[in-house]
């Protein structure tokens, strides 16, 4: 895992980052000396005040946060039933760590947040996704730090893996059920966490709306543009997080952080997009500018591809890695997305201007057909590569190397997802309705086609185990729903076609 360094760019009143020059870790003490105490807000001010800020949700589609709480709040209405106020710390993208470092550093903030929402819509509980450890024992501890209050604070250890933060597959996760997304168009607001309307928000939101609650829209609004008020938090090169105020050039963050546009920048993760070494010295660190620009602030990562790493090289990696994170739920992720990544591989080993054709073929087939964002933000962070870096593709498809090696500057898991760990206990959501334990299902070996190629095991450790032949120890393998995924890969990347899922 990256070591974090956090750096704070902003002046003023007290944000998110605030204390960290003192303190490794804000605990309960130094979080009320630096920002003080939480102040309470009824629904509508609650709603009045994320309009007044513009704020938005930070996890990657910058959905408005007072329509959010709205739509929760006219649901209860609607259905007289109760609430619930969910936290997505999951941040399954290598790439991403300002979540992770807000859930390290400075957890009561998000606490506090979360606790303001919880409160001001009537929820008794609040969850937590997480899916590091480290992050779990700190929020337990934050939490510990807090005494007993209301509403109650909960964490839920999930799969770190990327699909886990899509809404669904979060709130699945928190009820004991697989961590897949579920494939159906049923917003949170309506119907989530126990079937009841969930206010559901990335970690950096609820920080946000912490720090604004304390100093009200006008102070909160002194920092920032008149459009995009405030701080925002930005991953750079995968290791630093970065405070800074909006409007900011983002060549002056990439300078600070040791670093500048090299050959281009990818922007927002890997469902983000590449912007030319140019683009991004022109952009301010705002929504409309990288907009204007054609990319967007996604999930706020923003990584340099130096001049001496091969980019097309490093797209090869992150598209079989997005391709391997893929829920293996419908066919545009099983097998448009390990399809896109073998054409865009051998694109990169000159299989000629067909190849590039064949990639274009591929993103158009899955483009839009799939049963969460995963295809579309996967096509996006392609198809964005081959436009910036289109003379590095064309050359590696002609069969001219371009000479630089792969480095891996864009990071990506190598660790086979954990068991799903949710909290055990009489007070925790039971599965959704219609969201029972799906049937168990089987891995077979074919032995008469076994090479022993081992690359099973490789890619499915939690389900199969080699003897000391290297081959398979058991013909028939039980596949525990959460470890269905790294079941289908075993599937798909094994050469002798010698394993199949059956149920």
């Amino acid at each position: 895992m990256a070591e974090i360094t956090p750096t704070l760019l902003s002046v003023g009143p007290p944000r998110l980052l605030s204390g960290l020059d003192r303190v490794a870790r804000v605990d309960r003490v130094t979080h009320l000396t630096v920002h003080g105490s939480q102040p309470d807000l009824r629904a509508d001010e609650l709603v009045d005040l994320a309009e007044n800020i513009g704020l938005r949700g930070r996890g990657g589609a910058g959905f408005p946060f007072a329509r959010k709480v709205q739509a929760v709040m006219d649901s209860a209405r609607r259905r007289g039933t109760g609430t619930a106020v969910v936290v997505n710390g999951s941040e399954g993208e290598p790439s991403c760590l300002k979540d992770t470092a807000l859930l390290l550093h400075t957890p009561h903030l998000v606490l506090d947040g979360a606790s303001l929402a919880a409160r001001a819509l009537g929820a008794a509980e609040v969850w937590l996704g997480v899916t590091r450890g480290d992050v779990e024992q700190s929020l337990r501890s934050a939490i510990a730090e807090r005494g007993p209050a209301a509403p109650a604070l909960k964490v839920a250890r999930l799969p770190e893996r990327f699909v886990t933060g899509e809404g669904s597959a979060l709130i699945s996760g928190i009820s004991q059920a697989p961590a897949l997304p579920s494939g159906r168009r049923v917003r949170s607001s309506d119907s989530g966490l126990g079937g009841l309307p969930t206010l559901l928000s990335n970690t950096e939101t609820y920080a946000q709306l912490s720090v604004a609650a304390r100093l009200g829209a006008l102070d909160y609004r002194s920092t920032g543009l008149p459009d995009d008020p405030g701080t925002t938090l930005l991953t750079v090169a995968g290791n630093r997080v970065v405070e800074t105020p909006t409007g900011v050039p983002l060549s002056y963050v990439l300078q600070v952080c040791g670093t500048g546009p090299g050959q281009g920048v990818l922007i927002g993760g890997y469902h983000g997009g590449w912007l030319t070494a140019d683009a991004a010295s022109s952009v301010l660190v705002s929504r409309e500018s990288i907009a204007k620009a054609g990319a967007s602030l996604g999930a706020g990562a923003v990584i340099p591809i130096p001049l001496t790493t091969c980019p097309a090289g490093e797209a090869v990696r992150v598209a079989r890695w997005m391709a391997d994170e893929s829920a293996g739920q419908c066919g545009p992720c099983f097998i448009g997305l390990p399809g896109l990544a073998d054409d865009l591989e051998k694109v990169v080993r000159g299989g000629g201007p067909g190849a590039l054709e064949a990639v274009r073929r591929r993103m158009d087939a899955v483009a839009r057909r799939g049963a969460c964002s995963h295809p579309d933000g996967t096509i996006r962070f392609v198809k964005t590569a081959l436009e910036v870096f289109a003379a590095h593709f064309s050359a590696h498809a002609l069969g001219s190397d371009c000479g630089l090696p792969v480095t891996g500057v864009l990071p990506v898991s190598k660790e086979a997802p954990p068991e799903v760990k949710a909290l055990p206990s009489a007070s925790s959501p039971k599965a959704l309705p219609g969201r029972e334990t799906e049937p168990a299902e089987k891995l077979l070996v074919d032995w008469t086609l076994c090479q022993g190629h081992g690359l099973c095991a490789d890619a499915a450790p939690g389900v199969i185990r080699l003897g000391e032949d290297g081959y398979p120890q058991r013909a028939v393998s039980a596949v525990p729903p959460e470890l269905r995924t790294e079941a289908l890969r075993a599937v798909r990347r094994c050469p002798a076609l010698a394993l199949r899922l059956q149920s």
